[in-house]
Parts: C-alpha cells; structure tokens; sequence
C-alpha cells in the first residue's frame, strides 16, 4: 500500500501499524506544530453489511471524545472527519509501544514500577467515570509507554472507541461484542448494565498478567475463557511469584471479584488500597525517591489541596520536590532569597528569629509562600530547621510562575487561605494578653 502524502491538513511520515479496520500513520500538523498519530479507517469496512454499523458506533464514539478527555494519563483525541470518501480520527503521538511487550513472564515489569502504572491507570479511568464514560476494553494493548525504551517513563491510556458514553440527556445504547474476552468482567459477558466495576475488574486482570506472566484464566477456545471467567476461581498470584507482598496480591484479588458486592466500588478504593500495599516496604529505609502513586495520595489528604482536580493535582506531583530530612536540617534561612516555598508531609519544623523559637510547623502545613507572594522583596523572614526527622515537598517558585492557570489559581486561593487562618491565631493571641 502506498503511504499518502497527506491526510486532510496533516503531512503523513510514516506508517506505524495496521489493524483489521484501519491503519495508524505518524503525521505532523503544521498549524499546532507538532507530530500526531492518525488512526485511518478503511473505507469499505464501514460499508460492511454484517459489521459496519458496529465500526461506525465505534468510530463514532471515539470521534465525540474530541477535546473532552484532559488527563496527563489518558491518549487526547484532537480531531475527527468521518466522510464517505474519508474517515479518521487524529490524536496524540505516543512513542513509547504498549505495555502488551511486557506480558510474557521472561519479561515482567519490576514490581514497584508496576504498582505505579496501575495506580496512574485508576486515576485516569476514575477521572473519565467522572465524565460519564466506561473504557470497556482496557488490556496491555491499550495502555502505552510515553517514551521508548523507558520503563520508567510516563504512560496514557488508549483507545475509547469501545467506551459507553452516558450524558445528560441519553445513555448510548451498549453495543455487544467489542473489548477483549480474556479481561472481560463476568457482567460484560453476560450483557448486564456496566458500571465503573467492570473496568476495575479489567484491569484487575492486566496487574495479574503483568505480575505473573500469563493470564488468570487460559484456554484455546473464547467459549473456554467465558466459561471460566464465570464460573472459576484464578490461580492465586503467589503461585507464580514467590516475591509479591501479600497485601498486593489481595488487592489483585478484590479487583477481580466475579460479584460486584465483593469488587471494589471505586476507583478511590482500588487506588488507596493499591498505594498502602506497597508503601511499608518502601518507608524502611530514608530516601529521596519517592513513587507516584504515594505523592498524589500524600498530597489528596492535605486540606490546602482539596479544591485541586486530579488532572491540577497530577500536575502538582510533576513539579514538586520531594525529599527526607533529618533532624537539625537547616530547610530555610533567615535573609536568604526565597525561591522556593514548601509543605510539611511527617514530621516537626521549628522557626526561629534570631535563635528565638517564634513557633513550630506540625504535618499539613505550608510555609515560605510569604517570599514568593510578597511584591518586591523575596527574602525570608525566619529560619526553619527539622526538629525531627522530616518529609518536606518543596515547589520552586519559577515552576509555579509556569503551571496551569488553573493550578496557580488554587495555589493563590489556598495562599489566602493560610493567611486568613495565621491572622485569625494572632488575632485570639493577643485577645488573651
């Protein structure tokens, strides 16, 4: 076949898969500057008498999540034409290949990194439940590595054109017979009303492949997996690695649940479970590197956070410094510049004045945003030492200058929030003197 020049206003590149409806090229837009993958559908395929109006639902559906889905973790779609002579559908260029590579027990993804990818996947898929739409067909297929050859890299989730879309005024009917069978829930085989549970259950079934190297449920036949997705019980993981934290293999276990009464209910619940089953290990030694999944957990609990949206907060996580202190650590000076402001995680600061203890800063609390707030002068106006060992983010204060307006908005609203309570204490203080 030979690669076409352009597709509608993109220059095409060069061909990077095909699959049985349509073909994905690598293609630039010259008006956005920037590379994009364009899924090409082929034209006789919607003219099928059997199938064609099931590939137009699908095309259809991923067509209207144009513009719709912001998530770091989610694939964007930016456009879509569907015409007689030409249909597609333009998205982000994600380089980085499919975690599918990584399903074979000759090379499984180590485990911590794995708990990472997965956390990242519920808050993604909980944030499009919150737009009212089900995947339907998450698999490792569908979820890809933001950069080649790194594990370690960022991922995004794929590929909504099996998703069911409910909005304000209709629910889309459920089409049958799209997503994968082997991580189908036992409600999606049996054609039920699907929830948010049956994708908690899908990707209950990719941790357990990416953990163990197979699939919990085999056979040769789709009639042989339904039968057993049904109707069986799985291996238990520790069947196949003898080094899986135990708490790690039950939350597998509870994703996976056949009745819905036992699965998680929510993404919340799947995704705090999945950061507590992994952090004890870590927390046993003192380090600078901290997962992912246990900066947006520890900062969701801070009440300076709590207007933040999961997409502000992903963005918070990205630019924030993350590091472990031990007692008599010198983190601010008084008259030095401040560049940079902070929150208190674990632990007890002290602040002093000329050796003068002025106060102490307990878990949850913000300090140093007077040097970034304040027009003109920037220094600091005290000193702040670790009188325990401590956990402290920090956030450069030029990496804020350059976050979304809407995450500034809430770091400025929660700015005037500290004040107001700091004024309100020294205000009862001095009523008492």
């Amino acid at each position: 076949m030979t690669l076409p020049q352009r597709i509608g206003k993109y220059d095409v590149r060069s061909k990077l898969g095909v699959g049985a409806t349509s073909t994905v090229y690598l293609a630039y837009d010259p008006f956005s500057e920037r590379e994009v993958a364009i899924k090409l559908i082929a034209p006789e395929i919607l003219r099928d008498q059997a199938r064609g109006r099931l590939y137009r639902h699908l095309l259809l559906n991923e067509a209207s999540l144009a513009g719709k889905l912001m998530h770091p973790h989610i694939v964007q779609i930016y456009d879509a034409v569907i015409e007689e002579e030409q249909s597609y559908i333009v998205m982000e260029y994600v380089p980085g290949g499919t975690l599918e590579a990584f399903s074979a027990a000759d090379n499984l993804i180590p485990i911590d990194r794995l708990v990472e990818i997965i956390f990242k996947c519920t808050r993604a898929l909980d944030y499009a439940h919150r737009a009212g739409i089900i995947h339907r067909d998450i698999k490792p297929a569908n979820i890809l590595l933001a950069q080649k050859d790194n594990i370690r890299g960022d991922i995004k989730i794929s590929d909504f054109g099996s998703a069911l879309i409910a909005t304000t005024e209709q629910t889309r009917t459920q089409v049958s017979g799209v997503g994968s069978p082997a991580y189908m829930s036992p409600q999606q085989l049996r054609d039920q009303p699907l929830t948010q549970q049956t994708d908690i259950y899908s990707l209950g079934v990719v941790m357990y492949q990416l953990l163990a190297g197979r699939l919990p449920f085999q056979s040769p036949s789709n009639y042989g997996m339904i039968y057993q997705i049904c109707n069986t019980e799985p291996p238990p993981l520790s069947t196949f690695r003898a080094d899986l934290p135990p708490g790690l293999e039950a939350v597998v276990a509870r994703a996976m649940q056949k009745e819905l009464s036992a699965r998680y209910q929510t993404w919340d619940e799947f995704s705090h479970d999945l950061a507590q089953s992994f952090r004890n290990k870590q927390l046993t030694t003192q380090r600078q590197d901290f997962p992912d999944s246990e900066k947006f957990e520890a900062l969701r609990t801070l009440p300076f956070f709590a207007e933040f949206s999961d997409v502000e907060l992903w963005e918070v996580v990205r630019f924030s410094r993350w590091s472990e202190v031990t007692p008599n650590t010198v983190i601010m000076k008084d008259g030095e510049r401040g560049d940079f402001f902070a929150f208190l995680l674990e632990g007890e600061l002290t602040v002093l004045k000329h050796d003068r203890r002025l106060g102490s800063l307990t878990s949850g609390e913000c300090f140093g945003e007077m040097a970034i707030i304040r027009r003109g002068r920037h220094d600091r106006g005290a000193d702040v030492v670790a009188q325990t060992t401590a956990r402290v983010v920090t956030i450069p204060a030029q990496t804020l200058q350059h976050a979304s307006e809407a995450c500034r908005m809430h770091f400025y609203q929660g700015f005037l929030d500290v004040l107001a309570a700091r004024l309100a204490d020294a205000n009862n203080r001095l009523a008492t003197l």
